[in-house]
């Protein structure tokens, strides 16, 4: 079968989520099974160029998994005509620049959220990536996730009736890297290096919201440092000047409550690191990642509350799970394969970079919010 090659640019391969989830799950995996099965029949194939910052680590890198493509020079990989494709999972504060790079180079761009550090900015990136006639993407992994696409099968099947509220937790605790080693990079909690949760998790919010349950039309949000001091990777203390915790109310445009509670200074207490729980007219879901429980108004008890006695309906046993129904892979190598049949074959590809600079604007709304202790709505 004739293999259509599609060469690729991964910047920031070192890291933990250019490496595991986007090479090894995802490009790699693809490569393992053939490729990416094209509308012709022929099978679109990732040719791989690793770029970042450390020769050591990307020779090693590329020696373990038998790649011989590998460079420091960002510049010189955007240059080459067998390049069709720029992807960036750097931090997010050097992604702007690089991604500017790919345009002048007229490269296609997928890339790591959050697109931007900004809303001007991640605005303007989309505009000229749109101008310039470039296919464009940003990561929305978590609408490819079993749990949320069994919440959505719901979602459209009418299931809910009218969907009156969503509650959303997540979050895990972060060890302050003392006594426990951290399992976060400390860059994430410097604001000065451009961490925090909300410009973190936001964007993640906004595109599971506004693509599942319909657009936000105001957002209120309080955020906190709860932990001021952690340790970094070398065993130094630092002080923690980004927010590790944020507490949102959104309205929707349709009349939908959303709560989002976000923290890295949370244990959990419940069968998934997220979960939302979505109530209905006529039934009620949980969605985690991969699982997804559901209570139809028929099958509801009547709960008395009764301080005085201890509490004896058994109340999770009560609730059903949604099946699979169908293979549900890995989220990030779905989204992966759906941006190469749009560059080979020109497939719709709804999650651009537009909807990117949605989420940063959602996140520095919500940090807006939180300064002034006011609710702000969201522009159409």
């Amino acid at each position: 079968m004739a293999r259509r090659p599609v060469g690729i640019v991964i910047n920031g391969v070192t890291g933990r989520m250019g490496y595991r989830q986007h090479l090894v799950r995802s490009l790699l995996a693809i490569r393992q099974d053939g490729g990416v099965l094209a509308a012709d029949g022929s099978r679109i194939w990732p040719e791989l160029v690793l770029v970042g910052r450390n020769e050591t680590k990307l020779a090693e890198l590329a020696d373990r998994h038998g790649l011989t493509d590998w460079t420091t020079d960002l510049d010189g990989a955007l240059a080459r005509a067998d390049v069709d494709v720029y992807f960036d999972a750097q931090l997010t504060r050097q992604r702007e620049k690089a991604i500017r790079k790919a345009v002048a180079a007229g490269k296609h761009i997928y890339t790591e959220k959050p697109l931007a550090e900004d809303t001007s900015a991640a605005l303007d990136l989309a505009a000229t990536a749109a101008a310039a006639g470039l296919k464009n993407g940003v990561v929305q992994d978590k609408l490819f996730l079993p749990g949320l696409r069994k919440l959505k099968r719901l979602v459209d099947g009418g299931f809910f009736g009218r969907v009156l509220s969503v509650r959303g937790e997540f979050g895990y605790w972060v060890f302050e890297g003392d006594w426990q080693p951290a399992q976060r990079p400390s860059w994430n909690y410097r604001a000065e290096d451009g961490g925090g949760i909300v410009m973190d998790m936001f964007p993640h919010w906004n595109y599971v919201i506004e693509q599942t349950f319909g657009r936000i039309r105001s957002v209120q949000c309080t955020v906190a440092t709860h932990l001021p001091q952690r340790v970094d990777e070398h065993g130094n203390a630092y002080a923690a000047t980004a927010d590790d915790a944020a507490y949102a109310i959104l309205e929707l445009d349709n009349g939908v409550i959303v709560q989002i509670n976000s923290s890295w200074c949370v244990r959990v207490n419940r069968d998934e690191l997220v979960e939302f729980q979505v109530d209905g007219t006529h039934g009620s879901a949980v969605a985690g990642l991969r699982d997804c429980r559901l209570q139809h108004r028929a099958q509801t008890p009547m709960p008395v509350w009764n301080p005085d006695l201890p509490a004896t309906e058994p109340f999770r046993s009560q609730w059903g799970e949604v099946p699979d129904n169908a293979g549900m892979g890995n989220g990030f190598r779905m989204q992966w394969e759906a941006f190469l049949r749009h560059v080979a074959d020109d497939e719709p590809f709804p999650w651009d970079f537009a909807s990117g600079a949605r989420g940063v604007r959602l996140a520095e709304l919500a940090l807006q919010s939180a300064q002034q202790g006011r609710r702000i709505e969201v522009p159409a």
